[in-house]
């Protein structure tokens, strides 16, 4: 009985229950179709104020950027190539093998009204609408690329203000854990809210389809990421000489961890106290680890890209090259408010869906509670793959900047000397240089 207290197992048996209702008793899936909406919208709750507290607190917890220099740049700047990467390779390889059809479509006429209003943005409306007149009504309303904009702002505000400044990021802090509290009491309705969406589509018209079409989806994302990992983050690791898979064996516990917890935050501490105990300097694992943990999360970039084109292949609609390349634009931005916690995933994609506007509410209702079901799942992916992208940015960036003491990190990590961890850092300092 106590695997009945795992989340993920009560979300198996929500998604089950779903099934098998659905199939018996079709005229259930209105109600069904109820449970996920309340459930997307206690979602829609958090996503304004949870991605103005995150990215103002990381951006002002880089207040010693300076102090790093040009390892604060180059770290950026990796970090935005790497995840401009992840990002295009699950838009292509979501536009190649197409995991959102299959779905039984009678609804052409809704297609081509969507397709009209969508031929409507144009770029500059698109860059003339992040700036918001009033942030108070961007809140309100939440507008995310609005509120990206004024956290921006507001953080690097915040990191130009001395010890007051890092008095008010403190303070963010506790407010952000308070809010992924209110997350952590949403998850727990997780399993409902996957036995409701189970409901409405399999009592609906689209019927079993869509459980095939969920498990080429989640197939298609876990072969991307391994993908991204062996062969994009291989070939990163090979141009320094460094073997990737001798690193995956010393860090073999903390994916572990990852593996059962699906947050790749659970690991934060013991991968920075291993990384300078295999010989980088500890500025650059402190610059770089927790910065990395906003602005370098390549598994749910992957995510967040192929589950846009997930949802509209689902509906019937052709994305045309300039909505993808704003589908790119847009994602660039918001996947920097994603946390490493367990359905900060789907928060992020919500929002992203509401600032493209040609993903329309009714079809974000009937397709976003399908993912809940399987998104314990796809949340280990996105997980591992962070965690991992996270620790070859930093040896990378480490050994560019010769910041790594190489005797130590190939007796270390190469031959696979034991390892006695000191006491985790209890916080993100640099050493003086």
């Amino acid at each position: 009985m106590k695997y009945l207290r795992q989340l993920y197992i009560q979300v198996i048996l929500g998604v089950v229950l779903g099934i098998v209702v659905g199939y018996f008793f079709p005229s259930l899936s209105g109600m069904g179709k109820m449970i996920g909406e309340c459930y997307i919208n206690l979602i829609k709750m958090l996503i304004a104020p949870l991605i103005f507290f995150t990215i103002t607190a990381g951006i002002a917890g880089t207040g010693n950027l300076k102090k790093a220099g040009r390892i604060g740049g180059k770290a950026l700047i990796y970090f935005e190539i790497i995840s401009t990467i992840a990002l295009l390779l699950g838009i292509v390889v979501a536009n190649f093998v197409k995991p959102g059809m299959g779905v039984p479509q009678d609804a052409a006429d809704a297609a081509n009204a969507i397709q009209k209003v969508s031929k409507e943005i144009n770029w500059g409306d698109f860059f003339l609408h992040m700036i918001p007149s009033n942030v108070v009504d961007s809140f309100a309303k939440g507008d995310i690329l609005q509120v990206l904009v004024f956290s921006v702002l507001f953080g690097i505000a915040l990191s130009k203000l001395g010890p007051t400044g890092k008095s008010i990021t403190h303070n963010f802090e506790k407010i952000n854990k308070v809010l992924f509290s209110i997350l952590g009491m949403i998850t727990v309705l997780s399993p409902i809210a996957a036995f409701g969406g189970m409901l409405s589509t399999v009592g609906g018209k689209n019927g079993f389809a869509m459980l095939y079409v969920l498990g080429k989806f989640m197939m298609t994302f876990y072969l991307t990421a391994a993908f991204f990992i062996f062969v994009v983050l291989g070939l990163v690791m090979s141009y320094y000489r460094l073997n990737l898979f001798k690193l995956l064996r010393y860090i073999k516990e903390e994916i572990l961890i990852v593996f059962g917890s699906s947050s790749s935050e659970s690991v934060l501490p013991n991968i920075m106290s291993k990384l300078e105990h295999a010989g980088c300097s500890p500025t650059v694992v402190g610059l770089v680890i927790p910065t990395g943990y906003s602005f370098n999360l390549d598994g749910t970039t992957i995510y967040l890209g192929m589950s846009v084109l997930f949802i509209s292949q689902a509906m019937g609609l052709d994305l045309s090259i300039m909505q993808q390349l704003t589908v790119v634009g847009i994602l660039l931005l918001t996947s920097k408010g994603a946390g490493g916690i367990t359905g900060s995933g789907l928060i992020i994609l919500k929002s992203s869906l509401d600032s493209m506007k040609f993903i329309p509410e009714a079809a974000q209702a009937q397709y976003l509670p399908l993912l809940i079901g399987i998104d314990r799942l796809m949340s280990l992916g996105r997980a591992l793959t962070n965690v991992i992208g996270n620790t070859v940015a930093c040896v990378v960036i480490a050994k560019n900047e010769n910041l790594i003491d190489s005797k130590k990190y190939k007796e270390v990590v190469e031959n696979n000397k034991i390892v006695v961890l000191a006491n985790p850092p209890s916080s993100f300092e640099f050493e003086q240089e």
